[in-house]
This record gives structure tokens, C-alpha cells and sequence, in this order.
């Protein structure tokens, strides 16, 4: 596992239009791996793509060095169930963003209160990039995959 990114697979993200991501997106290139994040802020909302829940705790964990980056703290990927008992993970900064995130969602609930998963600290690497690629890098990039 990569110790910046927390994943095995350095060529897994974007998840989806992977080309269309790394063209038009600002990625979280890692100093690790250099493997690419979407870091992108959407324009109406201001929110990044580890804001929304994700199908499983696997994808999750592709976008949470991102959410660490953005808060400059170790957020945490809890698991969510929805009232028909659908299961979801977000990305949190902490256990108190969480409660109000349930405050306003009245449908969901999280059983353990506490991450599913949690990178031990948050920690600065001096080789990340936040920028967008380049076409050479883009190819390369997306040759790898």
C-alpha cells in the first residue's frame, strides 16, 4: 500500500472518463506513487469528488488522501446505511462533521460512530503536485492503466 495515497493500484484513478478527467481536472498528482486524484472543486457546489458517499469502502479509500490534503488533517471513510439498509462510505474530517451530516439526514445512521478506515496522522510529502497534467503526461498516464 502506498504510504501517501493508502492504495496498492497506481493507475486506478479516474474511476470514470478517465480521459476526460485527466484533461480537464486539477489532479493531486501523489509524491509517492504518482498516481492521479481528481482534486477537482465543482464550480456551482465548491465540493470535490471525496465529498459525495461512495459504493464501497475500496473507492473510497481511492479519494481519501485527497480529502486529507484538502483539510490538512486525517479525515476518516465511515459507513453509512440508508433506511432500506443500502450501505454507502464518505469521507469525513471528523466524527463531529459526521453528527451533522446525520442531523440533516434523518434517513441514514452510522452504527460504529467511528472510521472504517483512518490513515495514522496526517502527514506532508514533498514531491505532491495539486496542477493539471500535461497532453505528454496524460498519455503516459493513461499507458500505464
Amino acid at each position: 500500500m502506498c504510504k501517501e495515497c493508502y492504495v496498492d493500484e497506481k493507475r486506478i484513478t479516474p474511476l470514470l472518463n478517465p480521459l476526460d478527467c485527466l484533461e480537464n481536472h486539477t489532479q493531486y498528482i501523489c509524491g509517492t506513487c504518482v498516481r492521479c486524484i481528481c482534486i477537482e472543486h465543482d464550480q456551482n457546489r465548491g465540493l470535490q469528488r471525496w465529498n459525495f458517499p461512495f459504493k464501497s469502502l475500496e473507492i473510497a479509500k481511492l479519494y481519501l488522501r485527497t480529502a486529507d490534503y484538502t483539510t490538512k488533517k486525517s479525515c476518516g471513510i465511515y459507513e453509512i446505511k440508508s433506511k432500506n439498509g443500502r450501505l454507502s462510505y464518505k469521507i469525513f474530517e471528523d466524527c463531529e462533521d459526521l453528527q451533522v451530516y446525520l442531523r440533516k439526514n434523518k434517513g441514514k445512521i452510522c452504527e460504529t460512530m467511528s472510521p472504517v478506515f483512518q490513515a495514522e496522522g496526517y502527514k506532508e510529502y514533498p514531491n505532491t503536485q495539486i496542477r493539471k497534467l500535461t497532453s505528454d503526461e496524460i498519455q503516459k498516464y493513461m499507458s500505464e492503466r
